[in-house]
């Protein structure tokens, strides 16, 4: 039998943007079209978040421009299917605007991307100062890729969504409040979650975050570690952190991680947590 290596090193993208790059570094290498770029407008405005230039530079990231003057928003008029304009000094479309004078000559082609509740993010796009024509394998790449960016559009909001799930920051009073962790944490939601406790507490001005680890259904050492690190973090900033619903899953794999358990203040559940800073939970008659 036949046997096949793979690599170890398939890339991982953490995010739209990651994927976004990559995907024009492909489209490149396939169609011979000097600009590549992904832009996403609010309706107002037109922002070019990707973009690939082979030699002239004809565009910038970041760069803005009034949305009712650019070819994308041609692109998004033009509905689902793509625009492709050879000339963009002889289509009635464009030998008007600004930037077909700016530019001089050249061809366009464009294709929405949308999210998957039918929203417009805004538009896959090539641009050249050459007249370029566009064959079926062009409009095909462009419809594959497009397609693709809203898949992994539609991944990346759904991810930003979990994260956010995952640790739902709960203001209890003045100067106290609960970060219960959720679910399968991994490195990029540790991350997150780090942050989500450094500017929460800066924010509300705490004394006490009680951070509750019941909710984690699986974690490996390396996020142990990054989690548990929360409470020298806090620490510095003069926020005081309780750990509840340690796990001796968890218990076992901060141990390997050589974390100091000396000044960390550990609780078996919120109850025994608030008791410890002056609070009681009651229970309300006829409940």
């Amino acid at each position: 039998m036949e046997n096949f290596e793979f690599s170890k090193n398939l890339k991982v993208y953490k995010n739209f943007d990651e994927a976004a790059s990559n995907i024009l570094k492909i489209m490149a290498k396939f169609i011979d079209v000097n600009t590549l770029f992904i832009a996403k407008n609010d309706k107002n405005t037109n922002e070019i978040v990707k973009v690939l230039n082979k030699e002239d530079v004809l565009l910038e990231e970041g760069e803005t421009t009034p949305f009712n003057d650019t070819f994308c928003k041609l692109s998004v008029d033009h509905g689902q299917k793509i625009l492709v304009i050879s000339d963009i000094t002889q289509s009635d479309l464009t030998k008007s605007l600004e930037v077909t004078k700016n530019l001089g000559t050249g061809c366009f082609i464009g294709i929405p991307i949308y999210s998957g509740d039918g929203e417009n993010y805004g538009t896959l796009c090539g641009l050249d100062t050459k007249n370029i024509q566009f064959n079926h394998s062009h409009i095909d790449l462009f419809e594959t890729m497009a397609s693709l960016l809203s898949y992994v559009l539609d991944l990346d909001n759904a991810n930003k969504q979990i994260q956010q799930l995952s640790a739902p920051f709960v203001p209890l009073t003045k100067g106290v409040a609960i970060l219960p962790i959720i679910g399968l944490i991994r490195e990029e939601t540790a991350e997150n979650i780090i942050l989500l406790a450094l500017s929460k507490s800066q924010q509300l001005s705490l004394e006490y975050l009680i951070i509750d680890l019941s909710g984690i259904s699986k974690i490996n050492n390396l996020v142990s570690s990054y989690l548990l690190k929360i409470v020298d973090l806090l620490g510095l900033i003069g926020v005081k952190p309780i750990l509840t619903g340690m796990s001796p899953e968890i218990a076992l794999k901060a141990m390997k991680s050589n974390i100091d358990f000396q000044n960390i203040a550990i609780e078996a559940n919120l109850e025994r947590a608030l008791k410890n800073i002056g609070f009681s939970l009651e229970k309300i008659a006829g409940n």
